[in-house]
């Protein structure tokens, strides 16, 4: 009974430290989750079949709308890799701050990442846009990927902590014991195998990010949601673009998130 008794007492406090990981990024596709791996495909190459079919069967207007939005494709990528860069040093420093044992540092950086993800990105993409315009004019592009970099930098942070975090403090007492200071030791020792770490959970941010990029539209940025409501307007095919548009952004994040397994698989192999 007691044996029982202990093994119930083990269950219920592994139960109390198990965490649930749930990202707005895509669902990664793994081969350990057969049921998500051969809905990844099914949608993937369905996705592509489609609009194949679309542009073949039906040139007008699927294959000019395949034609009007590629360059809203390169814009949005070019939303999306700025704003991540941004969001990534924004989000190192974060999270320095958030470990900080410098209690103005740690309140500054603990006050951002709860301000900014309390309000929702839209909201902060008008704000930086329209609000802040009146104090320092801001092109549409620049205002886009500054929304978005402060927005994602306040989650980078937290991964940033998190992955800071994750390494045994161990590793900080042997870099110190070969008389590195604090910022040496954290260079070249704890972010290098913090990185690694972090790296899974940066790449479902990108792949959200993406996503997310569809709102700078509202700031008359050429991306690709903007460029088909462009198309819409002028030939009424409302149905027809969106679907298009829809299917362009489901190939993207299917494949991006694809890529994403892939580096996981390699980083878990190491």
């Amino acid at each position: 009974m007691a044996a029982l008794a202990d093994e119930k007492k083990s269950q219920q406090e592994e139960a109390r430290h198990v965490t649930i990981d749930v990202g707005d990024g895509a669902a990664i596709p793994s081969k350990k989750d057969a049921g998500l791996f051969t809905a990844w495909r099914v949608a993937f190459f369905g996705a592509i079949a489609t609009i194949v079919y679309l542009a073949v069967s039906k040139p007008d207007p699927y294959l000019d709308i395949i034609k009007f939005v590629p360059d809203g494709i390169l814009v949005t990528f070019e939303v999306t890799v700025l704003s991540i860069l941004l969001a990534l040093v924004i989000g190192l420093f974060t999270g320095l701050g958030r470990i900080s044992k410098n209690p103005l540092i740690n309140g500054i950086a603990s006050l951002y990442v709860e301000v900014i993800r309390g309000i929702p990105l839209l909201v902060q993409l008008f704000y930086i846009y329209f609000a802040l315009g009146r104090i320092v004019q801001m092109p549409p592009l620049p205002s886009a990927v500054f929304a978005m970099g402060i927005c994602y930098g306040a989650y980078m942070g937290e991964i940033f902590r998190a992955g800071i975090q994750s390494i045994p403090m161990g590793q900080t007492e042997a870099a110190r014991s070969l008389g590195m200071s604090n910022s040496q030791s954290m260079y070249h020792v704890i972010l290098p195998q913090a990185f690694k770490t972090i790296l899974p959970p940066v790449g479902n941010e990108f792949v959200a990010l993406l996503k997310d990029s569809s709102l700078v539209s509202i700031l008359a940025v050429a991306d690709l949601l903007r460029r088909g409501r462009e198309f819409a307007a002028e030939s009424f095919t409302y149905f027809e673009t969106y679907t298009i548009v829809a299917l362009v952004y489901l190939i993207i994040t299917l494949f991006l998130s694809k890529l994403i397994s892939i580096m996981e698989e390699r980083i878990g192999a190491e």
